[in-house]
């Protein structure tokens, strides 16, 4: 199936697909239970205007997304939002869209810290592969505007009561000497 479904940088075209996203995201959130920031269709507009986002697509079906975020001056770059649609997991999209995000942040912020947040399995079995490692959030950027991310998650309260030093989400930092 996955030879079938485009992974691209997403370009205007894809604005239409602005809702189907956020409701993807909000939907795998209640299955899960866990932590997923919010994010406005506002805000994942501006994403892929900018060409710092990725969409898959099987034919003009949404099949998955992933976006680009950076903080403190360009020096941490993360790989937010990470989307398979249900009926399309289970063939590696998940991990084709992690890499060809992590491919546009390297191409788009060659000397930036990469690092991810996830309290997925799957998404931590694929950043390991690509090279990432699990660090402490004070590993993590320490700009604000990061930080208040952060609030639109249900786990927020975690880090208030830890004073930004523990979260439900496991941290990882891309670590070129440990791609498997």
């Amino acid at each position: 199936m996955s030879e079938e479904i485009q992974v691209v940088v997403a370009d205007e075209s894809h604005k239409k697909y602005v809702q189907t996203i956020l409701d993807t995201i909000e939907a795998a959130a209640k299955v899960r239970g866990t932590g997923i920031a919010k994010r406005t269709s506002e805000y994942i507009e501006q994403k892929i205007r900018e060409g710092k986002a990725i969409i898959a697509l099987c034919g003009d079906e949404f099949a998955g997304f992933c976006y680009i975020e950076s903080w403190g001056n360009k020096q941490y770059v993360a790989n937010s939002g990470l989307i398979v649609v249900e009926k399309f997991r289970g063939h590696g999209l998940a991990k084709r869209i992690k890499q060809k995000s992590f491919e546009l942040s390297r191409q788009m912020f060659p000397d930036a810290k990469l690092f991810g947040l996830t309290s997925g399995a799957a998404v931590m079995k694929i950043n390991t592969e690509l090279g990432y490692v699990p660090v402490t959030f004070a590993d993590l950027t320490d700009d604000e505007a990061f930080w208040r991310g952060c609030q639109g998650c249900v786990n927020y309260d975690i880090l208030q009561r830890t004073d930004r030093r523990y979260c439900i989400c496991t941290a990882m930092l891309y670590d070129p000497k440990k791609k498997i």
